[in-house]
């Protein structure tokens, strides 16, 4: 299990990484719009299966682990990995742009991926590596 917790840790920080590189380039190209949502949906994957592996992991909680991002995420908030909300708007966003066929939601979720989502995946990224230090 820690190999595979710090593998999966590594790959939520390296594709938080490439997408906190998104501010610096045009919103405008078509191109960085698709990339920014198709790096914000693997952050945001990799991250409620990080939580879910401390939540087993470190607070042996096991009856949740039904494999949904929502029961993550609220059994998440409960034991303290992230302190809002927030991510229930980010896992509809998430849901919300992979139907997303014309681009027309990926240039209004732009503005919020970077201004708000990026924060929580940094706080987030933070709180986990409190739990790798105990490995």
């Amino acid at each position: 299990m820690d190999a595979k917790f710090i593998n999966r840790y590594n790959s939520f920080c390296s594709s938080l990484a490439a997408l906190e590189r998104a501010p610096m380039r045009d919103p405008e190209d078509d191109f960085v719009l698709s990339g920014t949502v198709q790096k914000f949906n693997l952050t945001f994957d990799i991250a409620w299966k990080v939580m879910k592996d401390i939540i087993v992991k470190y607070h042996k909680i096991q009856t949740f682990a039904t494999g949904s991002p929502r029961e993550t995420l609220r059994t998440a908030y409960s034991v303290n990995l992230i302190s809002d909300d927030a991510w229930m708007m980010m896992l509809n966003m998430r849901n919300e742009l992979s139907h997303d066929y014309d681009g027309s939601m990926a240039r209004d979720s732009f503005h919020t991926i970077i201004h708000e989502f990026i924060p929580l995946f940094q706080q987030f990224r933070s709180v986990a590596g409190d739990y790798i230090d105990r490995i």
